[in-house]
């Protein structure tokens, strides 16, 4: 029996994020021996014929990247490189699970930033859902304990700066592909990481003690072929989960197929587990909870789309 459009849409989304986890799972792993820029560099080298590709087989030629709107795709490549700089920064220094279900107030201020910037409109139950999320966020961060670790502060800041993203991919989305806005992403985070290259990579002002701060400074380090290999793979694992992540789109309806964004949640906490025996404590479980809950709620709370 052929699966319908929205449940082939959710296969692809749930395919895509276990393909992105693994990208986490390596940066995690090299996170205690190499700079994040030099794996970003070497990634986004990889991906650009794989992006290429990408371009030519969801807009039919290579002309969708050199429309007006290039110049506005790279500047929200150039958000968008903020962001995962924070969140992978995050995950030199957190469990995996923790810097996931942090990651995830991104719906949340998603739908904080609509109402600012889009005027739409949000339900009283929506609200209560996006408070109750960050009263997770509280709970798992824990300001103002001995347990508070200002690197749980890079997801939250990741999520932001996501979330401004998917903002403005919501009227850029009218002109540009799916497939053209990666293509520029990618080049803005090959730029932006051969900058911090060119500041840090030298290895001058390494020395900082933090996982995070030394993931950012440390210089470049000859790597070995199996480490070589990872950080290259990096590149075809971005471009194969984006495939999947904009085929889940393209053929299902977006508020059905979005809140299964959260299947990333159970990824965190299998290879946390797996690789480093990591797994939150109590009131982490419960600030997971409560996140992951007011997502799905604010998600599914959306209106759902006509059928194509």
């Amino acid at each position: 029996m052929a699966l319908s459009r929205n449940s082939a849409g959710i296969l692809c989304l749930v395919a895509g994020i276990a393909v992105f986890s693994v990208q986490d799972l390596i940066l995690k792993w090299l996170s205690g021996s190499y700079p994040l820029h030099q794996a970003m560099v070497l990634r986004s080298l990889t991906a650009i014929p794989f992006m290429l590709g990408l371009v030519w087989w969801f807009d039919g030629s290579l002309r969708s990247l050199v429309t007006r709107g290039w110049l506005a795709m790279f500047l929200r490549g150039l958000l968008n490189f903020t962001a995962y700089t924070a969140y992978y920064l995050a995950l030199a220094a957190l469990p995996m699970a923790t810097t996931v279900a942090l990651y995830f107030t991104a719906p949340l201020i998603i739908t904080v930033l609509s109402v600012a910037m889009l005027g739409e409109k949000v339900s009283l139950p929506r609200w209560v859902a996006v408070l109750l999320g960050f009263a997770g966020v509280v709970v798992m961060v824990q300001p103002g304990s001995d347990l508070f670790d200002w690197a749980a502060l890079l997801p939250i800041f990741c999520g932001f700066a996501y979330a401004l993203s998917m903002i403005l991919a919501r009227t850029m989305g009218r002109r540009d592909s799916a497939a053209a806005m990666a293509f520029w992403g990618n080049l803005a985070f090959l730029g932006c990481a051969a900058v911090l290259s060119a500041y840090y990579g030298s290895g001058a002002h390494v020395g900082e003690s933090h996982p995070s701060l030394a993931f950012l400074t440390r210089g470049w380090v000859m790597p070995t072929r199996f480490d070589l290999f990872l950080m290259c793979a990096c590149g075809g694992i971005a471009a194969v989960g984006l495939t999947l992540l904009t085929q889940a789109y393209r053929i299902g309806q977006s508020s059905v197929v979005a809140p299964f964004e959260f299947s990333f949640a159970f990824w965190g906490l299998l290879w946390g587990w797996l690789v480093w025996g990591d797994l939150p404590n109590g009131w982490g479980w419960f600030g997971i909870a409560l996140i992951i809950a007011a997502g799905i709620y604010v998600l599914r709370g959306t209106e759902p789309e006509p059928a194509s």
